[in-house]
């Protein structure tokens, strides 16, 4: 008997990715999406969020939801849509440097509709971003889960992603290194890339202050890439594997994932709305 409280947050979270395949000319690249809200102007805007290492260069995205009788998910219940011109659907950051790409999810639901079809799905707002004072109570060490479909798993039964669990490695309120990222301690394998990076405490947390009864959800950011050690012993930055298929193996991970911080999916999204006229 499959049933979820779906009042729970955490439950919702697991209807806010989606399994992302990838169609390129090297292969089937596969990777988690996720849907969140942007709110502006009293509009309020659907976008799916992945990296632009996993869209670049596909001709078709391939996803799939949960089915819907209208109010509650049809848990197992499966509905596959494709997206031609899957590179071309998505919008990157304007900054080469930042590995994060946006689709409007208007259109797919609109087709979805049109083939007579409900699903179900969550977004995660993007006002669970900590802001300026929400960050002076989280502490170097929090920590963080994320959603999505390491190595391809997931559970195929019922269509749930899978939830995973590590901790902060440096201060979220610090830029790694400069730039608008963090790391985490957590084991981040492919297919990973996308997920949303979440700190989720039910019924009590610590701060600076010292124990604070309650529930705290905060939006952190999404994965990208995973620190890898070469042969030679050195330490370097790499994307997240996405291709499928044999791979020989000249580096190990190190267990460190790579973060984009949520402000950057933010930036994103506003310079797609600013370049297709949904912003001043």
């Amino acid at each position: 008997m499959n049933q979820m409280n779906l009042d729970v947050p955490i439950h919702q979270l697991l209807f806010s990715t989606v399994r992302i395949e990838a169609t390129t000319s090297k292969g089937i690249a596969v990777g988690t999406g996720f849907i969140t809200l942007y709110e502006s102007n009293g509009k309020q805007y659907l976008f799916l969020v992945a990296n632009k290492h996993l869209v670049q260069d596909a001709t078709i995205g391939k996803f799939f939801f949960t089915k819907s009788d209208g109010t509650n998910p049809l848990i197992g219940k499966r509905f596959d849509i494709e997206v031609s011109n899957f590179e071309q659907s998505c919008f990157g950051h304007p900054s080469s440097d930042i590995d994060v790409a946006v689709m409007p999810l208007l259109p797919m639901l609109n087709e979805i509709k049109k083939q007579g079809q409900e699903v179900y799905f969550r977004s995660i707002p993007l006002s669970l971003i900590p802001t300026r004072e929400q960050q002076e109570s989280l502490t170097a060490l929090e920590e963080v889960i994320f959603v999505g479909y390491p190595n391809s798993i997931y559970d195929t039964r019922n269509l749930l992603p899978i939830i995973r669990k590590g901790t902060t490695a440096t201060p979220i309120s610090i830029d790694y290194e400069g730039k608008p990222l963090f790391l985490i301690d957590a084991s981040v394998f492919p297919g990973s890339s996308g997920s949303p990076v979440m700190i989720y405490n039910q019924g009590s947390y610590a701060t600076p202050k010292g124990i604070t009864i309650g529930t705290r959800i905060h939006f952190l950011g999404l994965i990208c890439q995973v620190l890898i050690r070469e042969e030679q012993g050195t330490i370097s930055f790499a994307p997240i594997p996405t291709l499928q298929g044999p791979i020989v193996r000249t580096a190990q991970m190190i267990d460190l994932g790579v973060v984009f911080k949520g402000r950057v999916v933010v930036e994103t999204i506003e310079a797609f709305l600013r370049k297709s006229g949904g912003l001043p």
